[in-house]
Parts: C-alpha cells; sequence; structure tokens
C-alpha cells in the first residue's frame, strides 16, 4: 500500500486532524500521514460505525493523537480543532438505508455535525477543510457518466444530508473565506471495510459471506452498475485536495472513482474467481437475488475529468486491481479471525 507518495508537500510540517478516523476511509488516511511523517494526526472519532482496533497499530506511534468524542459537540470539534492546519472531515453516518430507518440521526450527525465542524474550523483558522461527500448526491439523474454540475432530486434521507453539506460549504468559503474541498465518492471499497453489521457495504459483504460458503444476495437481477473505487485512489485524491496550491482548485466538489462501472453480477464473479483462488470451493457457491433496495438507482459512473485537469488525480487502482489487494487482506484476516 501506499508506494507512491501524492502530497506535493513535506507532511513533517503539517498537523492533521481526521475526523471518523477509526473508520475505513478515515484509518487509511492516518496510515498515509503517519508512514509519511506528519507531524501530527489527531483523530477524533465516537466508535459509533468506526473500530478501535483499526487504530490500535497507530496508539504508540509518537505523533498520533486520538479524541473519543462526537463531532455534534461544537465544544469537541473546537477542542479537536486545536493546532491542526489540516482538516479531513470523514466523520458521517453512511448508508442510504440506515438513512431510511432513522433520518433524524444521519440528519443531526451529517449536517449539524458537519456545520459543527466549519464553525470550529473558522474559528481556529485552520488552512483547508477537505470533507466527504458523496455520489448520492445525483439522486434520479439517468446521465452518464456523472458530471459535478449536473446533479437530480435526491432519493434518500442520506443523500439530502451530503447535499446539504455542500451547500453549506459553499456558503462557508464565499462568507468566511474557508478553503473547502469536497470530494464525492463512489463506492469506495478496500483494507478495513466491515463486513459486518446491517448496513454493511456490498465487496465486503459478499466477501465474509463467500468465504463462509454462503450465498451472496443480489438485489434485483444484478444488471445495476457501480464506479466501485479502490480505496488507495481515494487516498491519492484527499492528498492532492489537501495539497493543491492551484487557487482554481479550491473550493470545489470533485468526483472520487476509477471511471468504469462495473454490473453485480460482475462484481460476483470476480471476486469468486479471486478467492477460488485460495478456496476452491468458493467457485461452486450459488447467488441469490432478491427484490431491488428502496432508494438505489440502476447505475453509476464518474466523470473524473475535473478531477484530473485540476488537482491532478489519476486513479492507479481499477476494481480488478484493487479487489486483488483487497482480497489478500480479507484472506489474512480470516486465516487467523472470523472476518
Amino acid at each position: 500500500m501506499y508506494n507512491t507518495r501524492y502530497h506535493l508537500a513535506d507532511l513533517s510540517n503539517y498537523s492533521f486532524l481526521v475526523t471518523g478516523g477509526a473508520g475505513f476511509i478515515g484509518s487509511n488516511l492516518v496510515e498515509y500521514l503517519l508512514k509519511y511523517g506528519a507531524r501530527k494526526v489527531r483523530v477524533l472519532d465516537n466508535l459509533s460505525t468506526g473500530h478501535r482496533r483499526n487504530l490500535e497499530p497507530f496508539m504508540s506511534h509518537p505523533a498520533f493523537e486520538f479524541i473519543e468524542g462526537d463531532i455534534r459537540s461544537l465544544q469537541t470539534c473546537e477542542q479537536a480543532m486545536q493546532g491542526i492546519d489540516l482538516v479531513s472531515h470523514q466523520a458521517a453516518l453512511g448508508s442510504v438505508p440506515r438513512s431510511i430507518q432513522d433520518p433524524i440521526t444521519s440528519n443531526d450527525v451529517n449536517v449539524s455535525g458537519f456545520l459543527n465542524i466549519l464553525v470550529a474550523a473558522r474559528n481556529s483558522e485552520v488552512k483547508r477543510v477537505v470533507y466527504a461527500a458523496s455520489s448520492s448526491t445525483y439522486g434520479d439523474s439517468t446521465e452518464l457518466p456523472k458530471v459535478e454540475d449536473r446533479i437530480g432530486k435526491p432519493l434518500s434521507p442520506y443523500a439530502i444530508t451530503k447535499y446539504v453539506n455542500e451547500l453549506y460549504a459553499d456558503v462557508f468559503s464565499r462568507i468566511y473565506g474557508l478553503e473547502l474541498i469536497g470530494l464525492r465518492y463512489f463506492n469506495v471499497f478496500g483494507q478495513r471495510q466491515d463486513p459486518n453489521g446491517a448496513y454493511a457495504a456490498v465487496i465486503p459483504k459478499f466477501v465474509n459471506q463467500l468465504i463462509r460458503h454462503e450465498s451472496p444476495v443480489i438485489n434485483g437481477d444484478g444488471n445495476y452498475s457501480r464506479d466501485f473505487t479502490y480505496i488507495e485512489n481515494v487516498v491519492q485524491m484527499n492528498l492532492k485536495a489537501m495539497f493543491t496550491e492551484d487557487s482554481r482548485a479550491v473550493n470545489q466538489v470533485y468526483n472520487v472513482a476509477f471511471g468504469e462501472n462495473t454490473s453485480l453480477n460482475e462484481l460476483v464473479q470476480y471476486l469468486k474467481e479471486y478467492l477460488a483462488e485460495h478456496d476452491p470451493a468458493i467457485a461452486g457457491v450459488d447467488v441469490i437475488h432478491g427484490p431491488n433496495r428502496v432508494g438505489d438507482i440502476p447505475h453509476s459512473l464518474a466523470d473524473i475529468t475535473r478531477a484530473r485537469t485540476l488537482l491532478g488525480y489519476e486513479p492507479l487502482f481499477s476494481i480488478r486491481d484493487g479487489l486483488k489487494e483487497t482480497l489478500k487482506w480479507y484472506t489474512q484476516e480470516s486465516a487467523t479471525v472470523s472476518v
């Protein structure tokens, strides 16, 4: 992992705050920043969806700090911002189904919590906030590929919360002069992604089931497609956004993806093929098809021209390359503990 340096500055000159740093994307960012010599990496996480085990490898690192706290507290956010230069805001309650089940909590965390981060960043005069946006913002738009300036109507409470984040960011940049960059993630996958729980993402969930010789359940006929994006591409994009010095690139929203879509049927076939190299019986596991999921869009594919042009983003891992790297991690995990 991280065999190419994506940052454009000496990390030893910077102190970072990663909210949601105990989660999947956040912990991978923390690993990168510490590996390449950040002066300080502080994590703020309430461990509601993240896991302390994701931070255990870093706990003894002299540049690492952990605050167990909630972004819904402005006081906690302001405490976490002290002495910080750059903020990576990854904390959120993800999942479309979760937001449909409990829209109030999703709004409290994703909207009120985000507003607290912006206010604390303004008060602490941090250099820049790079925040996790979402491809769900494209809503019912059927246009492919998805271009940042053309969106549809949101299809879930979660999508609404992430769009509101973008609106707040735009207002704070205009009124208060904050530097803000939003990253619309497209179906990110990779090591440390939790395969358990009711709202697990599709790739770790399918991997977990296949390793156990259980039939994965595909919502619908399996022809729905997604722009699956490996975590190292996402780390690259975050670093590019943190350190760009191009004024045109700041206060923008970017698609973060590979730029290629894969159907769920194709995804399962890739997983079975690669996992069968470790356990041939997996090749014979059947797939079950269930009903389509409420709030899902049929197809998602990103146009990454803006990111390439303004940030110099160049994703290095296709879905096949990323799956191979990811499955190395899951098969190692399953050899010692149940994933």
